[in-house]
């Protein structure tokens, strides 16, 4: 297969970031068109990468035959009603996570792909980090014996606005469904049962706009791994983003990214400057690498490597931890995964 043409449905944050690997870091492919709902800002991406077309709507994209894939790249509310749409035209789809945050609109998008038979990856890319691929070597290989428990960090340096927060879905769909999806990566296995306790620690806003900012989730596996998640919106020192795996034979953790690796030796303390400061410093690599891995399925016809049942899953693992958390009890991720 020659280039593989993509349409971009989105032109805020993390669509300029797809357009730039696409434009930049990506041979393989080629951005035929993009589209907004504020023209300007897709102009603007278009200007920057050299995108030829912007198009007035998604539809507009769904109609071009040239057009081989396309990327999801608009709000959460509207990326299942659009992965359907996409299927309907024959497009291969990049979805960004959440595809919806009801897994009844998520179960009519994957029903929709699978009848027409395009090849759709959902955008989880903590996988694509080369840290937490080490730690999923170190399990799926056996060099650290069988893994007993699995502990992951993830704190932002500061909450989102109010107003996002009000229409976001929650903390766990939000923040908490990545480490739900790393979870089942680390460990390669499916959580059975989840208990939560969280609370309002950072800021009442968000207590009155009904969610929460501070949690411990505590995951039980099928296959007897323990996992404890660890969640806050504000660590003032930056974004912390750790993960350990105990095994029977060892264990495997990975720190936080940093600007440098200079360390600062003083009469009175021993320091280094702070962590690389937010997701899309943190996580540049991997948002190249999730894009590269999905050209390359469809270019060469391999499955994805983060399928639209990866991106259900943590939708009801996010669900259950909510009910869990209102419930004041575990919740087996079977009672929600029904939808």
């Amino acid at each position: 297969m020659d280039k593989l043409n993509i349409g971009i449905i989105g032109a805020g944050r993390i669509g300029k970031v797809h357009a730039e690997t696409i434009a930049f870091r990506l041979p393989e492919a080629a951005a035929s068109a993009i589209t907004d709902l504020n023209l300007d800002a897709a102009k603007a991406v278009a200007a920057r990468c050299g995108i030829p077309r912007v198009a007035a709507s998604a539809e507009e994209i769904f109609a071009d035959p040239s057009i081989d894939a396309v990327l999801i790249c608009s709000s959460t509310n509207t990326h299942a009603d659009l992965a359907v749409l996409a299927a309907e035209a024959g497009k291969h789809i990049f979805c960004e996570k959440p595809i919806d945050h009801t897994l009844a609109k998520i179960d009519r998008a994957l029903a929709a792909v699978e009848k027409a038979g395009v090849k759709m990856q959902v955008g989880f890319n903590r996988r694509f980090d080369a840290n937490f691929a080490r730690v999923r070597q170190a399990v799926a290989s056996g060099e650290i014996g069988t893994p007993h428990r699995v502990h992951i960090i993830s704190r932002d340096p500061g909450p989102p606005p109010i107003e996002y927060v009000k229409v976001s879905g929650g903390m766990f769909l939000d923040m908490t469904i990545h480490d739900f999806d790393m979870a089942r990566f680390l460990i390669g296995d499916e959580v059975e049962e989840i208990y939560t306790t969280a609370a309002v620690r950072v800021d009442p806003a968000i207590g009155e706009a009904g969610d929460v900012d501070t949690a411990l989730i505590v995951l039980k596996f099928r296959n007897g791994v323990i996992g404890t998640i660890d969640n806050c919106r504000k660590a003032v020192y930056g974004y912390d983003q750790r993960a350990e795996v105990f095994g029977s034979n060892g264990s495997i953790e990975t720190q936080n990214c940093y600007p440098n690796q200079a360390v600062i030796s003083m009469g009175e303390s021993i320091r280094r400057d702070l962590p690389l400061n937010f997701f899309m410093d943190r996580y540049t690599e991997s948002f190249a690498n999730e894009l590269r891995e999905f050209v390359d399925a469809v270019r060469n016809n391999r499955p994805t490597p983060v399928t639209g049942i990866d991106g259900r899953i943590p939708v009801a693992m996010a669900i259950a931890a909510k009910r869990s958390h209102e419930e004041k009890r575990p919740v087996r991720v079977a009672e929600v995964s029904a939808g």
